[in-house]
């Protein structure tokens, strides 16, 4: 399952190295902010091997689209996810993906706007209604 995200490079953490069975490993893990404009998140994801080398080529702030795979593990009655990234790339302006524009606010007040010439009147926040005044059908 491949899953992807457009977003904005927040933070890089430390690289982290170990020596395993088959092997030296490294894996770096990395935060990514999207790009909604009202309520924006904050994902980590995993690079590992030389996907982590690859990560050294953005600065923070660029825009990057991060094509990743989710897996949750077991360890001692516990759940573990991990996000790990197996392509990251600068996201192109064609991406298709644009964040919807801020809505621009004056510093002056809106003027009232002249009411439509077909529109009824106003009815009285308190006005009753009896039987009789009611033209309603039904």
């Amino acid at each position: 399952m491949a899953l992807e995200l457009i977003g904005k490079l927040i933070k890089v953490l430390p690289e982290v190295t170990g020596q395993g069975k088959n092997g030296a490993w490294n894996k770096q893990e990395f935060v990514i902010e999207t790009l909604d404009s009202q309520y924006p998140k904050k994902v980590c994801l995993t690079a590992w091997g030389d996907k982590a080398n690859d990560l050294k080529q953005f600065a923070d702030g660029d825009t990057l689209k991060a094509t990743f795979s989710a897996e949750s593990r077991e360890y001692n009655d516990r759940w573990y996810t991990e996000l790990r990234a197996f392509r990251i790339e600068v996201a192109e302006g064609d991406s298709g993906y644009s964040a919807p524009p801020a809505p621009a606010r004056s510093a002056q007040p809106q003027q009232a706007r002249p009411a439509a010439q077909n529109q009824p009147a106003a009815m009285p926040f308190n006005t009753t209604f009896d039987d009789e005044s009611n033209d309603l059908p039904f």
